[in-house]
């Protein structure tokens, strides 16, 4: 039997995840579809017992382990129970409206056997899209350091905060512009909101994605590992998907200066880890 497993992370995010998986049932194939929800200890009792009754499995973890580790026990769980042909990977704030979108995921394959697929992605803001701009290389990767550096004390000084505030809205920009590549790429970096991995990528890796992160940056790891193993990332805007970014976040996070700590705090330390392993030359 021809089997596509989804993995949904959940983190305060109960309505976009029990909508994420209403549109992925209505996707239209003959291939057999399980759905694992993996929960960062945020799902209330009657949330719980909802989304029983629509996903095949609920995960729940003790404790928020953020991205790269909770999605991990979700795709871990998947290629055990179900030994798929893919996993997708979904943000809960991530929907599928295109019919075909498994069908298509086939002939791809057939096609290129990719390691992992990204899709073009549509999003209200124009702040997610395909093929994504990683930072390829150390002198990158120091220069966001240290502009990230430099953010984290503005927005930790309330003063600073607000001139940087003003600033920002005196000279905004209009980048309400679709970013997506028209065309299908290879050797790509991809956007983490949504990810196909091939069962030829989940049987190379104990893990999909690098479990030393907790949130941001997991793109940037595994464009390091698909270059150190010269893998297959393809970029293809045949599939699609529509993206709200950052709404779990902003659930979290009332406060838009104490978001934009958590989330500078979040993105240095990916950064560090990224950087060690690029100065060292490590295989991940």
């Amino acid at each position: 039997i021809k089997m596509i497993s989804f993995v949904i992370l959940n983190y305060n995010s109960f309505e976009l995840t029990k909508e994420c998986i209403k549109k992925i049932k209505k996707i239209k194939t003959n291939r057999s579809i399980s759905i694992i929800v993996v929960d960062n200890n945020t799902l209330e009792k009657q949330e719980y017992n909802t989304l029983t009754k629509s996903a095949d499995k609920i995960i729940v973890n003790n404790e928020n382990l953020g991205f790269a580790k909770a999605n991990n026990i979700g795709i871990n769980y998947a290629k055990d129970k179900y030994n798929p042909d893919f996993i997708c990977v979904l943000n809960s704030d991530c929907f599928i409206e295109q019919d075909s979108f498994i069908d298509i995921i086939y002939q791809i394959y057939n096609n290129k056997t990719f390691d992992i697929l990204g899709p073009k992605i549509y999003s209200d803001n124009f702040l997610s899209w395909n093929p994504f701009p990683v930072y390829k290389n150390l002198n990158e990767i120091n220069e966001k350091i240290k502009y990230n550096e430099k953010l984290l004390k503005i927005y930790k000084n309330k003063l600073l905060y607000l001139i940087l505030k003003l600033y920002l809205i005196l000279k905004k920009k209009n980048n309400n512009f679709d970013r997506n590549g028209k065309y299908e790429e290879e050797k790509v970096a991809l956007h983490g909101c949504c990810l196909i991995f091939s069962r030829k990528y989940l049987d190379l890796f104990e893990d999909a994605f690098y479990n030393d992160t907790f949130l941001y940056h997991e793109e940037e790891f595994l464009y390091y590992r698909m270059k150190k193993h010269n893998l297959m990332y393809i970029y293809s805007p045949k599939i699609e998907v529509y993206h709200l970014e950052g709404q779990a976040t902003n659930k979290t996070y009332k406060n838009v200066r104490k978001k934009l700590i958590f989330k500078t705090e979040g993105i240095l330390d990916s950064l560090y880890k990224l950087k060690k392993i690029v100065e060292s030359d490590s295989i991940i």
